[in-house]
């Protein structure tokens, strides 16, 4: 692979571990998979062999943005009124929508996730954790198979959450029987997927996250088998908390879920949970003390309509952060770049009834780069420095969307957001999106051959 210069950029976000800061009238030039250097003036006679010139006069780039929460798999059951949770809890929700999931097959798992990971592309998102815990038992165990297969189509430097759920429904869960694997049948797949995919590499482009679904639809030895496997190989673990099912999780085990998760060990730095928004300051003190972060996901907030998370008390309490799309059934699109601007005016939207004030605008784009490298565990993505990941996107800002605002590229995604797709996401050093298409790809065949697929199931 050879590499860019991207040739007198309007504004960098440049990030050398102390912070974001704008760099303008600068070049960026990469070489491979890495960001060789950043600075005004590079000379192009001197550039490694290879090396594409492109004039980037007014760019704004940014580093690529983490997806730290999605189920790509639902992308095939969205713009579905029918299914609407806003009179429902999360739990009700969750009996309506699970039998439907349980139909879909090994194609759809496939061809969803390039769905999924095509729109986060075109929208700037370069590292996605996917939580895949749906397996329906006619689908195959070969599903996470499948995604990889999909992220390699696209470029999309993949973090599979390899997910299940394990309690049926005639013990307290949601889970229809034909979605449910017994413990050892999900302990063995995290293993085999760990030693098939899992590279800790610089600039790896797979790994794998143990990532049972939540613990209201687990045994509690799903959990104790997943922190012992974890810790063992030394990945990332993930699962649901804090979305109404905190009080179900107290009649059954005595305690709220934050407190049994912590007694499993489901806890710490390798750890993370989605959504967090129904738990106390207390809780979320413990969880910053154990060193566990949150995968924000602001736009279910909208269906939920329960409560808004609450980020300034996370924020406060010193708390790793960062955002999630999540499922298209809770959030009918995969662009993480508008949750990055929903994350901020949900805050706003309360601000006046919270404790702390609202972290700055550009805290949210921390909170979309950095903040999702730092759950993930990785140390080469996230920001746009020297030796770090080449994993970009650029906003042409030279147009009418953009007039008043260009004194302030920190700010800008989070306050006053971005209504189109990118003029270019890299990826790895490698260009996958660019003046409106996928390199090397028909976009109109993925969208019809996705389509067909979706069409062979019926709900």
């Amino acid at each position: 692979m050879a590499g860019y210069l991207l040739k007198n950029c309007a504004a960098v976000i440049v990030d050398e571990g102390k912070g974001p800061a704008v760099h303008r009238n600068v070049d960026l030039l990469t070489n491979g998979p890495a960001i060789l250097a950043i600075g005004e003036n590079l000379a192009a006679d001197a550039l490694p062999a290879g090396t594409t010139v492109q004039d980037a006069a007014g760019w704004f780039v940014y580093p690529g943005l983490v997806n730290t929460h999605h189920h790509f798999f639902q992308c095939f059951v969205r713009n579905r009124a029918d299914l609407d949770w806003t009179k429902l809890s999360v739990i009700e929700w969750l009996d309506r929508i699970y039998p439907i999931f349980s139909q879909l097959n090994e194609e759809c798992f496939y061809h969803s996730s390039v769905t999924a990971m095509a729109e986060m592309v075109k929208h700037g998102c370069t590292t996605a954790l996917d939580h895949q815990y749906n397996f329906p038992r006619h689908a195959g165990k070969r599903l996470i198979d499948r995604q990889f297969e999909a992220a390699e189509l696209l470029g999309m430097r993949f973090h599979a959450g390899r997910g299940g759920n394990t309690l049926p429904k005639s013990e307290g869960s949601t889970i229809p029987d034909e979605m449910l694997e017994t413990t050892d049948e999900f302990i063995a797949d995290c293993a085999r997927l760990i030693d098939t995919y899992h590279d800790t590499s610089p600039f790896s482009m797979r790994q794998v996250v143990v990532a049972p679904c939540q613990p209201v639809n687990c045994y509690r030895e799903t959990f104790l088998e997943s922190v012992a496997l974890a810790r063992d190989r030394g990945v990332m673990m993930h699962t649901h908390v804090g979305e109404g099912e905190s009080p179900v999780i107290q009649a059954r085990h005595g305690m709220r879920t934050v407190d049994y998760l912590e007694e499993l060990g489901f806890a710490g730095p390798d750890t993370f949970y989605a959504h967090c928004w129904e738990l106390t300051h207390d809780e979320l003190r413990k969880m910053a003390a154990s060193g566990t972060g949150v995968a924000h996901c602001p736009e279910p907030v909208y269906l939920v309509g329960a409560e808004v998370t609450d980020i300034p008390a996370m924020a406060a309490f010193g708390l790793r952060v960062g955002l999630g799309c999540d499922g298209a059934a809770s959030n009918d699109n995969s662009n993480l770049m508008h949750c990055l601007h929903s994350a901020y005016m949900l805050q706003c939207l309360v601000a006046s009834g919270r404790a702390h004030p609202v972290p700055p605008p550009v805290d949210f784009l921390g909170y979309g780069t950095t903040g999702g490298a730092s759950l993930l565990g990785r140390r080469d993505i996230g920001r746009l420095a020297p030796g770090m990941a080449a994993d970009l996107f650029v906003i042409d800002t030279r147009r009418m969307d953009y007039v008043g605002t260009r004194h302030d590229p920190l700010s800008l995604i989070a306050r006053v957001g971005i209504g189109m797709a990118t003029d270019m996401t890299m990826i790895n050093g490698r260009i996958v999106w660019q003046k409106g298409e996928f390199p090397g790809l028909d976009e109109a065949k993925l969208s019809a051959d996705a389509e067909a697929a979706l069409s062979a199931v019926e709900f």
